[in-house]
C-alpha cells in the first residue's frame, strides 16, 4: 500500500490515524481550545448492536480502502453513491471503528432539511420561557442567572442551544470525528452548496452567541452541548473552527445530479453491486452458514438480481432465517423468495 495509507479496511483497530501526513496547506486549520478525541461509550446512540455490528462486518473493496485514503490525507469529503444495501453508511462506521475516531455522528437527510439543522438547534421559546420565570423568581431561576434582559444581551442563550451532527464534527479536536451525512440526494436544491461553503471553509459562526460575546465581562467564550452527549463544550466568541478536519462521508442513492462545484470538491467513491465472490464474504463476515447452503441461497439472490434490485441485506435475512428454521431445500427456497422481494417495479410491474 501507498505509504500515506492509514485505512486498511481489515476491520482491526490501530492507531494509523496519529500517522496521517500533514494536510495540504489550504486544508490546514487551526480552531482552539483543542478538545480530546471522544470515547466510542460517550454517545449511546452510537453503540447500538446494528452499528456496532456493521462497523465489525464491513467489507471494503480495494478501490474503497484507497479512496477512503485520498480523502483522509487531502481532508476532503468522501461521496459515496451506489444502489441500496451496497454499505455506503456502514463504511462510515467501519473507518470510525478501525482509526478510532470515536462515535460516529450521524444526519439523517430528508427533503426539509436545512444547514441549520445540521449545525446547532436553538430554541427561544424556552429561552424566553426561563427568562420569565426567572424574572417572576427575581431574576435568580434560571441554571445560569437568566434574568428578564438577558433576550437582549445574549446572556444564558447557551442553556436553549445545542449542537448537531455537522456542527458537533467542526469542533477543534484533536483527531478527525467521523460524520455520515446519509442520503444527501433527498435534500432540497440548495443543501449541497451550502454544506459545501461550510466544508470548505471547516467554520460556521452561531449568530445567537455573538451579543452573548459582545456583551460578557469576560469576553468571548459559551458552554454548550454537543451532538450525542451532556458534556458541555466551549464556543470562543460566537465562532467554531475546526482543528482535524473531519471524515465526512456523503451518501447517494443516485437519484439526483449535484453541482459541479460540490462534486470538484469531494473525493468520489462508487460502489457497484457485490459478485459472488464479495458476496461470498459478506455472508462470512456476518454469519456462520455451511458454505453449501450460503452458496446456493447466493446464486438463487445474484439469478433474482439480474431482473430487478435487491439489497444485500435481504440475502443476509433469508439465510438467517432459513439457517434458524432448519428447513428443507424446497421450504428454504420458497422462504428466500418472501424474503428478497424487489425493491423497485419489475419489468412485469410488480414492486414492493
Amino acid at each position: 500500500m501507498p505509504h500515506w495509507t492509514v485505512y486498511t479496511g481489515n476491520s482491526e483497530p490501530h492507531d494509523g490515524i496519529d500517522r496521517l501526513p500533514a494536510p495540504p496547506p489550504w486544508r490546514a486549520f487551526d480552531g482552539e481550545p483543542v478538545l480530546p478525541p471522544p470515547r466510542d461509550a460517550d454517545d449511546e446512540a452510537a453503540v447500538s448492536p446494528d452499528r456496532v455490528h456493521r462497523a465489525r462486518s464491513y467489507v471494503a473493496t480495494p478501490e474503497s480502502v484507497q479512496l477512503v485514503n485520498a480523502a483522509l490525507v487531502l481532508r476532503r469529503p468522501l461521496l459515496v453513491t451506489g444502489p441500496p444495501g451496497t454499505g455506503k453508511s456502514s463504511l462510515a462506521y467501519a473507518v470510525a471503528r478501525e482509526l478510532g475516531l470515536g462515535p460516529v455522528l450521524r444526519w439523517n437527510i430528508t427533503s426539509r432539511s436545512t444547514l441549520a439543522d445540521g449545525l446547532y438547534q436553538y430554541d427561544p421559546l424556552s429561552r424566553l420561557y426561563a427568562a420569565r420565570q426567572a424574572a417572576r423568581h427575581g431574576g435568580d431561576g434560571g441554571s445560569r442567572g437568566v434574568g428578564a434582559g438577558d433576550t437582549a444581551s445574549g446572556a444564558g442563550v447557551e442553556d436553549h442551544l445545542r449542537l448537531g451532527p455537522l456542527g458537533t464534527a467542526l469542533l477543534p479536536y484533536s483527531r478527525p470525528r467521523a460524520l455520515l451525512v446519509d442520503e444527501i440526494d433527498k435534500s432540497d436544491l440548495d443543501l449541497p452548496n451550502d454544506l459545501l461553503n461550510v466544508l470548505e471553509e471547516g467554520q460556521y459562526e452561531i449568530p445567537e452567541l455573538l451579543p452573548a460575546a459582545r456583551h460578557s465581562a469576560e469576553g468571548t467564550t459559551a458552554e454548550v452541548l454537543a451532538d450525542g452527549t451532556d458534556a458541555p463544550v466551549t464556543v470562543n466568541r460566537g465562532r467554531v473552527r475546526c482543528r482535524a478536519f473531519p471524515f465526512v462521508v456523503l451518501t447517494s442513492n443516485g437519484e439526483r445530479e449535484f453541482p459541479p462545484a460540490f462534486l470538484r470538491r469531494c473525493v468520489r467513491l462508487k460502489l457497484r453491486r457485490p459478485g459472488r465472490e464479495q458476496l461470498t464474504e459478506i455472508v462470512r463476515a456476518h454469519l456462520d452458514t455451511p458454505p453449501g447452503e450460503a452458496a446456493h441461497l447466493i446464486d438463487r439472490f445474484l439469478a433474482r438480481a439480474a431482473d430487478g434490485e435487491l439489497a444485500t441485506d435481504q440475502l443476509l435475512n433469508a439465510l438467517y432465517l432459513t439457517g434458524v428454521a432448519g428447513l428443507d431445500a424446497d421450504s428454504r427456497d420458497a422462504l428466500a423468495e418472501q424474503l428478497m422481494p424487489y425493491l423497485g417495479a419489475t419489468a412485469d410491474g410488480d414492486g414492493f
